[in-house]
């Protein structure tokens, strides 16, 4: 691969905090990641941006400004803690901060060069009042709202495909007519109390790549044609791996790649730009996920490329 059709990413992982060893948020796989890419030139150092963190005006875009201003204070309850799943410090919030930062910057740039992405960020369980999983800010609501504000996108699409409903983005976006979101996901797998993005399609605990190929097959197109987005945001877990200790579906990393081959695919025949943000992903060993992962951005890699050879 050359450097003349690169594919804009930007990354967090320089940020980082300090998790119990047995704790299973997998803090480590975003370097993996970034590193993964590098090696196998997927990447060009260049073309990685560092992310720094997000101002507060940004995050105020899509959540309540008491919300924001306890959650930089520190100032959490220990039931906000027990939701989060992450002892609150300083360290995870400029972390967060940075990951949003990074969804930003590479939703701005998909615009530009048709795909960018962010090696981190799919917090798609951050309410505009409440983190919940893992999640801080919503980093799609906060990108979007950014966004519309500076005129660059007014239609956008989140195509959630991590194995847990993005209900903090469904709940952000309840009643916004001009945004589109679609989450696919387990049934029986987290949040317990599901909330009503603007298409759901759940998923039986064991299903297998042709299943849920299936199921993209018949609702993602007619979805993305009825809507005609200006932006697609794509969340690309992949906790629907088999190996995935949180996810409860059975995907390979070949229905993985198709997958995401599927997504590009739809994405570019509309001609619409797509930001592609990490997701979950909680394999262990940690390999796994790191291997999917990184195949997703190789896929994002090869769309960019194809957008560039149509645009000469």
């Amino acid at each position: 691969m050359t450097a003349e059709r690169p594919l804009r990413v930007w990354a967090s992982d320089h940020f980082t905090f300090d998790l119990p060893e047995s704790h299973p948020f997998p803090i480590a796989k975003y370097r993996a990641v970034r590193e993964a890419l590098l090696a196998d030139g997927t990447l060009e150092p260049e073309w990685v941006s560092r992310s720094e963190p997000a101002p507060r005006e940004w995050l105020e875009a899509a959540h309540d400004a008491d919300y924001v201003t306890r959650t930089l204070a520190g100032e959490w309850t220990v039931a906000e803690v027990r939701r989060l799943g992450l002892p609150w410090s300083e360290g995870l919030v400029t972390r967060a901060r940075a990951a949003i930062a990074g969804t930003v910057m590479a939703a701005r740039a998909a615009l530009v060069h048709g795909v960018a992405g962010n090696l981190a960020g799919g917090t798609h369980h951050a309410y505009p009042a409440r983190g919940e999983a893992y999640c801080l800010f919503n980093d799609a609501a906060i990108a979007i709202a950014l966004l519309r504000r500076d005129g660059l996108a007014k239609r956008p699409f989140v195509l959630d495909l991590d194995v847990h409903q993005g209900n903090g983005t469904a709940a952000c976006f309840a009643g916004d007519p001009d945004t589109f979101t679609f989450s696919m996901h387990a049934r029986h797998n987290y949040p317990l109390h599901k909330e009503s993005s603007r298409l759901d399609v759940e998923l039986e605990d064991g299903a297998t790549d042709s299943v849920c190929l299936a199921a993209l097959d018949a609702h993602v197109p007619a979805a993305l044609e009825h809507h005609a987005p200006d932006l697609v945001f794509y969340q690309a877990g992949v906790d629907a791996l088999h190996t995935d200790r949180l996810g409860r579906l059975a995907m390979t990393h070949a229905g993985l790649a198709e997958r995401d081959a599927r997504v590009f695919a739809w994405a570019e025949e509309r001609g619409v730009p797509v930001v592609v943000t990490l997701g979950g992903g909680y394999g262990r060993p940690i390999e796994t996920t790191v291997a999917a992962h990184a195949a997703v951005f190789r896929a994002a890699r090869a769309a960019r490329e194809r957008r560039a050879a149509v645009a000469v």
